[in-house]
């Protein structure tokens, strides 16, 4: 363990939606969810002014709706998104060469290793704190002027207590961990806070009576180890008493995105199974899109009662993100597997990797569209015969006019798009709309919000 809090963990605030507050004028300070905006979408993201209602990530985005109906509520970019993420992490890159991301708006940081390394291994324990300290505070005011987001960073001595520390300077701040003060930090934490203790978990514990990270030092290793196995048994508690000494792995690349669980009681019904590998393929898709990547191969892991693992793989024709495709695939090669005698570890995973699209993210929406407006559709075939069919335009959209120039889509329908006109550099916009096959109205890519390039060279 460190004995200065030389690792730093730095988590962008409402990463996707203050993207889009940031360049769209008329949303800020205002309610902004970002999400899929299909019957069964669910939020990516929302600002902390739709927090105040009660919406958070992951929640059905119908029930956003309910809570917040004021809110703007518009399909991802992640076009935008990955370039505020590279100039996020260039700064990153700037403390040090060891940066570990883990999302597109989320890092570690080993100080220690990039070029203010001498300086803290030679000074005294206050002044490394004082240096540290002024190292984050620089870096959050250089993520503000560069992108005019904010972010919020922890520093400790360790990454576990790194990104406690960040979580807890949300949204907006900075907290610093001393070495020596993991357990008091930790102690009247849920069992829920120490990475590795999902839902399943969390319940054996429970029923052992064990609900706070205190309550799991104090019960030992010996014990945890009987509940959840050797490993991770071990694993908790190394947690609990503040241990953690995983190195800061520079930029991981990462070859799979994949979750799985372990049950209580070993699974003996087909259609259980289903359900269960349906919601780990649904949490695997949430994981593929935060780390803006998409995959080709689908993988089933089965661990059955005898203990004995198997896995189960379907490569696609292309990669994706898609989560009905991913959760269908997995659905199939579950129903392929022998499940006699039960099973008690499930997972599902994507491989060989690729770089997220703009285009994926849209053919995705349009999929979703497609299946709730096929009678608008249909209507409008019958009418226009002849015709290859309207444009369809997504809320948050860039787009280019010829004689108005840049903007983006506020909503479509009946045929009709409406288009505010604004960009990151100007006062809220006006606001016009247009036939959704008007050819003067173009996709656009997304402007810088700041900093790298000026509204000149970003109309170019």
């Amino acid at each position: 363990m460190r004995s200065l809090p030389s690792i730093i963990h730095l988590d962008m605030d409402a990463f996707f939606a203050a993207v889009e507050q940031a360049a769209k004028p008329s949303l800020r300070g205002k309610p902004v969810i970002v999400g899929g905006l299909g019957g069964r979408g669910v939020v990516s993201t929302a600002s902390y002014e739709a927090r105040k209602f009660g919406v958070h990530s992951a929640m059905p985005m119908a029930q956003a709706r309910r809570l917040c109906p004021n809110a703007a509520f518009l399909s991802g970019r992640f076009e935008a998104y990955r370039q505020v993420s590279d100039t996020v992490m260039g700064l990153l890159r700037e403390l040090s060469p060891l940066v570990q991301p883990l999302s597109l708006d989320e890092a570690f940081v080993d100080l220690e290793a990039g070029p203010y390394g001498p300086a803290l291994a030679e000074a005294d324990h206050e002044t490394g704190e004082r240096l540290v300290l002024a190292l984050a505070e620089d870096l959050r005011a250089d993520i503000q002027r560069r992108t005019g987001l904010t972010g919020s960073v922890g520093a400790a001595g360790s990454k576990l207590m790194a990104k406690i520390a960040s979580e807890q300077a949300k949204p907006d701040g900075l907290v610093m961990i001393e070495p020596g003060q993991e357990r008091d930090v930790l102690g009247p934490m849920p069992v829920r806070a120490l990475p590795g203790i999902g839902p399943a978990t969390e319940q054996v514990l429970r029923r052992a009576g064990l609900n706070t990270v205190a309550d799991l030092a104090e019960t030992g290793e010996s014990e945890l180890v009987q509940l959840l196995g050797r490993a991770h048994g071990a694993g908790v508690y190394q947690m609990s008493i503040g241990l953690d000494d995983r190195p800061v792995v520079a930029d991981q690349d990462a070859k799979s995105v994949s979750v799985e669980d372990t049950f209580e009681v070993d699974l003996a019904d087909r259609e259980r199974v289903l359900r269960e590998v349906e919601v780990l393929a649904a949490r695997c898709v949430r994981r593929l899109r935060a780390a803006g990547r998409s995959g080709r191969t689908v993988v089933l892991k089965v661990r059955r009662f005898d203990f004995s693992t198997l896995t189960r793989s379907e490569t696609l024709r292309g990669p994706t993100d898609d989560d009905a495709v991913i959760i269908e695939t997995a659905r199939r090669l579950a129903a392929q597997v022998d499940i006699t005698g039960g099973v008690r570890l499930l997972g599902v995973g994507v491989a060989q990797l690729a770089d997220y699209t703009q285009e994926d993210l849209f053919a995705q929406a349009l999929r979703e569209e497609a299946a709730e407006h096929a009678e608008t559709e249909a209507e409008e075939a019958e009418e226009e015969p002849e015709a290859a069919g309207p444009r369809r335009w997504m809320p948050g959209q860039d787009v280019h006019h010829a004689e108005l120039g840049p903007g983006w889509v506020q909503g479509s329908g009946v045929g009709r798009v409406t288009v505010r006109f604004e960009t990151p550099w100007s006062g809220p916009g006006r606001i016009r709309t247009f036939a959704v096959d008007d050819r003067a109205l173009e996709p656009a890519r997304p402007l810088p919000l700041r900093g790298d390039a000026g509204p000149e060279e970003a109309g170019a």
